[in-house]
């Protein structure tokens, strides 16, 4: 067996069978929009893309062990009081997402770890002010924890897909709700192994609850340091990511993710990890994700996690090719924590082309990666 520690929270990752066999449904709409050549997951970023519909159904699948092999297979999760600091060990998990408001029954087959694709965002945890819709991230956490696989909340703050009211509210009732919302989440899952605390920070979004949660202020991003500082008061033992995309994809944005993260650890903010969402890496070269990536790591002084990786490539070889080159690089990097795919079943990703598996059968990518795992 092979310990990763998380942040305090320990994962024991393992070799089992597959055994799950139910469909879980666990009762989301996922309706979503985003611009698949500058934009983060099924929601996030404007223009064009559609995400698969929601659908409800009963949390009633077998618990499972995942499959095993030399870089997959379940994980055993424990936690631990620790609140410090400390970054994850080199073996690495393999995740991915829910599927149009489903937990697939072949899921711990693939994968060993689990991000809701849309079920814990604000508006759908909270559509109405103080009416608390648990259902969904109900069925995903307790499968995750029955499984014993790392589990990631996506997101806090975000400025999309925030509930529609919240905009309406005078700034100290925003920042109540802000910290209501973090406090219980994390009371009603207190293992929560890593939180996207906030996602897609200006200029690609900017959330109704800014100016509430303390504004530019003195670092420049002060909301976002009070966003971290809430997250560790109330989620001790999680790691606390900062997630968005084009991160390692274009200068620009890359520039812009190590300002902001540089800003705010100096103002004190207790952020852990920087996540790349690489959802338009499929027509770079390998070496220049690379480059993006060990610059964050560099200036920054933080982790990386690979947060929602797809290649939106119809053709199955050139698909298998850049899944062969940049994956290999994804799990091979040391300062790579961990890898979450956006999807995997063709017809429901929020992109096209991204499909790993298509009319029940492994795209060549997935062919190789599954083996590249010893799945």
């Amino acid at each position: 067996m092979a310990l990763l520690n998380l942040r305090g929270v320990s994962l024991t990752l393992r070799m089992a069978a597959f055994v799950g066999s139910a469909f879980i449904g666990i009762g989301v709409t996922a309706g979503c929009s985003g611009d698949p050549s500058i934009s983060g997951d099924s929601a996030e970023g404007s223009a064009s893309g559609t995400a698969g519909s929601g659908a409800t159904g009963s949390a009633s699948a077998s618990s499972g062990s995942g499959g095993g092999g030399t870089g997959g297979g379940s994980s055993s999760s424990s936690s631990s009081s620790s609140s410090g600091g400390g970054d994850p060990e080199p073996i690495r998990f393999v995740g991915n997402i829910t599927t149009s408001g489903q937990i697939e029954a072949n899921f711990l087959k693939y994968w060993n770890q689990i991000t809701p694709e849309n079920e814990s965002k604000w508006d759908a945890v909270e559509p109405q002010r103080d009416r608390m819709n648990w259902s969904s991230t109900d069925a995903i956490y307790k499968f995750a924890k029955d499984n014993k696989i790392p589990f990631k909340w996506h997101t806090f703050v975000w400025g999309s897909q925030e509930p529609r009211w919240i905009g309406g509210l005078p700034q100290n009732e925003q920042a109540e709700e802000v910290e209501e919302l973090i406090r219980e989440v994390c009371t009603r899952y207190p293992d929560m192994d890593m939180i996207d605390v906030v996602n897609e920070p200006p200029p690609h979004t900017r959330p109704a609850t800014m100016a509430a949660l303390g504004g530019e202020g003195a670092s420049g991003y002060d909301w976002i340091v009070k966003a971290f500082e809430l997250a560790r008061q109330y989620c001790p033992k999680s790691i606390l990511i900062l997630n968005d995309y084009n991160t390692i994809e274009y200068g620009n944005d890359n520039n812009n993710i190590i300002n902001i993260a540089k800003k705010i650890k100096a103002a004190g903010a207790p952020i852990d990890a920087i996540g790349c969402q690489a959802h338009a890496t499929g027509d770079l070269p390998t070496a220049t994700v690379k480059g993006f990536i060990d610059k964050i790591t560099s200036e920054t002084g933080l982790p990386v996690y690979i947060s929602e990786y797809d290649l939106n490539i119809a053709d199955d070889e050139r698909q298998k090719q850049v899944m062969q080159d940049q994956f290999t690089m994804f799990w091979n990097h040391e300062n790579i924590k961990g890898i979450t795919l956006w999807g995997y079943i063709h017809g429901t990703t929020w992109v096209r082309d991204s499909g790993l598996i298509r009319d029940g059968q492994p795209r060549p990518a997935m062919q190789w990666l599954m083996e590249f795992l010893g799945k």
